[in-house]
């Protein structure tokens, strides 16, 4: 299977992880178009409960409007989605999509190219955050 996602895992309570991973995609240079929280979501549509979980819909203006200026069907994959869900009451999992899984979609011309150099910023921005959330452990 394909390395679509970035993942960390801290040892550190989940509430207090989804207020530090704000905080790392914020200094990252992201802000936080979306939250949707599973738990509640599936709770009140399925009536089943599952450990707690959100996703933080992730986006960088600037690189969003770089990726939408060469191909304006990347919008579908926009923004980048980083979810954060509690494995235990002391563990928590941070995983952000990788945006290289979205340049697998892009060709080998210009476009292509153009692509790629906003994905690898994206990536480097991620990486960067989730290694802050790692590192403050």
């Amino acid at each position: 299977m394909a390395d679509y996602t970035i993942t960390a895992t801290v040892q550190r309570p989940y509430d207090e992880t989804v207020e530090a991973v704000r905080g790392h995609l914020v200094d990252a240079g992201f802000g936080i178009l979306t939250e949707i929280d599973l738990k509640a979501t599936l709770k009140a549509k399925l009536d089943v409960d599952v450990a707690p979980q959100i996703i933080l819909g992730a986006c960088r203006p600037q690189l969003a409007h770089q990726a939408l200026e060469v191909e304006p069907s990347i919008a579908a994959l926009l923004p980048c989605n980083v979810v954060v869900r509690s494995v235990d009451d002391n563990t928590t999992v941070v995983e952000a999509f990788n945006p290289d899984a979205m340049i697998s979609f892009a060709g080998a011309d210009a476009a292509g190219h153009a692509l790629r150099e906003v994905a690898d910023d994206a990536r480097e921005r991620l990486t960067t955050a989730l290694a802050r959330l790692e590192k403050d452990n």
